[in-house]
């Protein structure tokens, strides 16, 4: 009798044993083993797994795809900008054996790198490509952040820029040079336009100066649209060919060269002017004579005319 209670006692206690000994490895995590504080090689896949009890003891590592919000850092970029940024990052463990021995924290690791790489990105970065560039600024901070991790056993999968915070004063800044480069766009926009559209109109008119019917149809149809708005503008329509009759008859009575005789030109005779049938009398004035003028006819010197006061 007290053997059998004996065998009932030794068996439960195996069978606690055998119940403290088993673990469950889920689909989405793997099983380190450490025993007597030693890790073992071997790494336990998903299923029921058994541990010696008190001697052996397992840290399961999670294997899925961490999302991991960066937290938003504040910085100045290359061209003297203050800006604020946060990121996301992707990863996963690639190596459990390393994520639970060569790191205590493999989280919090890789958190504190991501947040010293996004604020060394925007120092060495200017605003323009924060704004414009983000797929290459993206590729490069993914770079920064796996370098260190690949040694924890962990793969960054990618890493995206979400939010760029610019102060009011450059928000309005670059609203305007947005505004006026699509000012530009549409000036040239409307510039092309009226090149083409000059372009097929010297080639209608070509065409028009070749046919002379087409250009009266064409005034005839011009009529009949402005006659169909309610107008009192009344159109009397001028004849091509009375146009065309008056340019060639201009062409015809254009001046001659003057004809040329060997090497010089022949001036015509120009008619002469007739003279005046009665010249008018121009009456002649008296002259004044001087005193000296009378003396010298009189025979005296100018010294020895009387001088007076």
């Amino acid at each position: 009798m007290d053997i059998n209670i004996v065998l009932g006692v030794i068996a439960f206690f195996l069978f606690l044993a055998v119940v403290a000994g088993v673990r469950v490895v889920n689909q989405v995590e793997r099983g380190i083993v450490f025993r007597f504080g030693r890790a073992q090689q071997q790494i336990r896949q998903p299923g029921l797994r058994f541990l010696i009890p008190g001697v052996d003891r397992m840290r399961k590592v999670n294997v899925q795809i961490v999302t991991m919000p960066i937290p938003t850092q504040e910085g100045i970029t290359r061209d003297n900008v203050s800006v604020r940024v946060d990121a996301v990052a992707y990863f996963r463990v690639q190596d459990p054996m390393r994520a639970a021995i060569e790191v205590q924290n493999y989280l919090f690791a890789v958190e504190q790198v991501a947040q010293t790489s996004l604020r060394s990105i925007i120092g060495k970065s200017e605003l323009d490509d924060l704004l414009t560039n983000r797929e290459e600024l993206n590729r490069g901070l993914a770079l920064m952040i796996d370098s260190p991790a690949l040694g924890w056993g962990i793969h960054i999968d990618r890493v995206e820029i979400k939010d760029v915070q610019l102060p009011e004063a450059m928000k309005r800044s670059i609203a305007r040079q947005a505004e006026a480069e699509r000012e530009r766009r549409s000036r040239v926009i409307v510039a092309d336009g009226e090149l083409q559209a000059a372009s097929k109109l010297a080639d209608a008119s070509g065409i028009m100066a070749q046919t002379p019917g087409a250009l009266q149809l064409r005034l005839l149809q011009t009529v009949v649209e402005v006659a169909a708005e309610k107008n009192s503008t009344l159109i009397m329509p001028l004849p091509v060919e009375l146009l065309r009759f008056f340019e060639r008859a201009t062409q015809n009575a254009a001046p001659a060269e003057p004809a040329t005789v060997g090497s010089e030109r022949v001036r015509p005779e120009r008619p002469e002017r007739p003279a005046l049938a009665e010249e008018e009398a121009v009456p002649e004035l008296p002259a004044q004579r001087s005193e000296s003028d009378a003396a010298l006819e009189s025979g005296q010197k100018p010294g020895d005319l009387p001088l007076t006061r």
